[in-house]
C-alpha cells in the first residue's frame, strides 16, 4: 500500500492487463489483416484499428456510464458518470477498493475496443467504411454496454446468478452471432477469395492475442490473487489443448498438418475458455479446450454447408466458442476452484447454474442477431451498407482509402 490507500501490487498488475487487451486489437488487425486478400488488407486492419478512437471516445463520453453506473438489477446504466463526472485519480474503484477507478475505466474500455472489431471478420471485402463506423457505434451503445450492464454492472443477469468471467456472453457470443447476421444481410461475395495473403501476419497476430489474453482473462479477477493465476493457467491450457486438437482433425481430413488450423484452434480455445477462466478448475481448462475445437471446427463445417460467407469464420470460432465456454462454465464450476461462486455446476452436482447459463446465452444469442440485422437494414436505408461491384473488384483499400498494403510490383 502506498499513502493514497491503493495497492501498489494490485494497481501496478490492472495497468498492464490493461496493456495486454490493448494490443489484441492490433493483435486482431495482423490476425484478420493476414487472412485477407491483399488488396483488402488496409480496409480490414484500419477497421480495428479505428475503433481505438472511436470506442475511446464514446467510452469517455457515455459508454463507462451506461455501463457500470445506476440501473442496478436493471438492462443498463444511467447518465450519472458521463464524462466521468465525480471520477478522479483519488476515486477508488468501488468493486474492492485496492485500484484506482480510473484503472478500472481504461481496463474495461479495451474490452469494449476489441469486442466490436472481432465482428469484421465476417463481412471483409463488402461493407463501406461509412456504414461501418455508424455500425460500430449504434451497436456498442445497443448491444455491447446492455450486455456489459447486465452481468459486470450489476444488472438483472447479475441478480439472477448468471456468470462471465471475461466475455463470453459480453464479448464472444454477442460479436458472433452478430457477425452471422451481418453476413446473412450483406450477402456474399462476388468472388470469394480463400488464400491467406500472409501467414506469418496471421502468426504474428495470434501471438499477440494469445499474449493479450492473459490480460483479458487473468486480469478480470481485478486483483493479485490465487483466482488471478487460476485464469492465467486456465487460459494458456484452454487455448494449447484446443490448437493440436485442431491441428489433429486437419491432419486427418486433409493429410496434412496446417499452421493456420492450429492458430485457429488456439483463437478457439482462447475465446472459449473466457467466460469459465477464473471459475473452473484446470482439468475443467483442458476439457473446454478440447471440445472447443471439436466445436468450433464443427461449426465451421456447418458454415461452410450452409454457404454462409462468413469470410473469417467469427461466428463458428468466437460466438460458438464464446457460447459452449458459458454453457461448459454451467458444467464445470467448482467453489473448489473459487469460493466466491454461488453454486457448482452440473459436474459437480449443481443444475439451476447451468440452466441460468444456459438461458443466458441463448438470449444473448438471438438479442445479438436480431438486433444487427435491422440495424444493417436501418442504416442501408441512411448509406448503402454494401459496396459496389466495382469497389469489391478493385478492392476496399484502393477503392475506399486510396491506399495499399503492398507493392504489388514487387510481389
Amino acid at each position: 500500500m502506498n499513502n493514497t490507500g491503493f495497492d501498489t501490487g494490485s494497481t501496478g498488475f490492472m495497468l498492464i492487463a490493461a496493456a495486454l487487451v490493448m494490443l489484441m486489437t492490433p493483435g486482431l488487425a495482423f490476425f484478420y489483416g493476414g487472412l485477407a486478400g491483399k488488396r483488402n488488407v488496409v480496409g480490414i486492419m484500419f477497421q480495428s484499428f479505428v475503433s481505438l478512437g472511436i470506442t475511446t471516445i464514446m467510452w469517455y463520453v457515455v459508454g463507462y456510464s451506461l455501463c457500470f453506473s445506476g440501473g442496478e438489477g436493471g438492462v443498463i446504466g444511467n447518465f450519472d458518470k458521463m464524462f466521468l463526472k465525480g471520477v478522479g485519480p483519488m476515486t477508488p474503484f468501488p468493486g474492492n477498493h485496492k485500484i484506482p477507478e480510473y484503472v478500472f475505466f481504461v481496463y474495461q474500455l479495451m474490452f469494449a475496443i476489441i469486442t466490436p472489431a472481432l465482428i469484421t471478420g465476417a463481412f471483409k471485402k463488402r461493407v463501406t467504411f461509412k456504414a461501418y463506423l455508424i455500425f460500430l457505434v449504434l451497436w456498442q451503445v445497443f448491444v455491447y454496454y446492455p450486455f456489459a450492464h447486465m452481468i459486470w454492472g450489476g444488472g438483472w443477469m447479475a441478480k439472477w446468478g448468471v456468470l462471465d468471467f471475461a466475455g463470453g456472453i459480453v464479448v464472444h457470443a454477442t460479436a458472433g452471432f452478430a457477425a452471422l447476421a451481418s453476413v446473412i444481410y450483406v450477402g456474399r461475395r462476388n468472388v470469394a477469395q480463400h488464400t491467406p495473403n500472409s501467414l506469418p501476419l496471421v502468426a504474428i497476430g495470434t501471438g499477440l492475442l494469445w499474449f493479450g489474453w492473459f490480460g483479458f482473462n487473468a486480469g478480470s479477477e481485478l486483483d493479485v490473487d490465487a483466482i488471478t493465476s487460476l485464469a492465467f493457467i486456465n487460459t494458456h491450457a484452454a487455448a494449447a489443448f484446443a490448437g493440436i486438437t485442431w491441428m489433429i482433425i486437419d491432419w486427418i481430413r486433409e493429410k496434412k498438418p496446417k499452421l493456420v488450423g492450429f492458430l485457429t484452434g488456439a483463437v478457439g480455445g482462447l475465446a472459449t475458455i473466457t467466460p469459465a477462466s477464473g471459475f473452473v478448475p484446470l482439468k475443467g481448462a483442458i476439457i473446454i479446450g478440447i471440445l472447443s475445437a471439436i466445436v468450433c471446427y464443427g461449426a465451421v463445417m456447418f458454415k461452410n454447408k450452409m454457404k454462409w460467407d462468413d469470410a473469417l469464420d467469427v461466428w463458428g470460432v468466437h460466438g460458438m466458442g464464446g457460447v459452449l465456454g458459458t454453457i461448459m462454465l454451467g458444467v464445470f464450476a467448482s467453489k473448489f476452484a473459487n469460493p466466491s461462486i454461488a453454486s457448482n455446476g452440473l459436474w459437480f452436482g449443481g443444475s439451476s447454474f447451468f440452466f441460468k447459463q444456459l438461458a443466458a446465452a441463448g438470449i444473448a444469442c438471438v438479442y445479438a442477431f436480431i438486433f444487427t440485422y435491422v440495424m444493417l437494414a436501418l442504416i442501408n436505408l441512411i448509406t448503402p451498407v454494401r459496396v459496389t461491384a466495382e469497389e469489391e473488384e478493385m478492392g476496399l483499400d484502393e477503392a475506399l482509402h486510396g491506399e495499399k498494403g503492398y507493392d504489388e510490383g514487387a510481389l
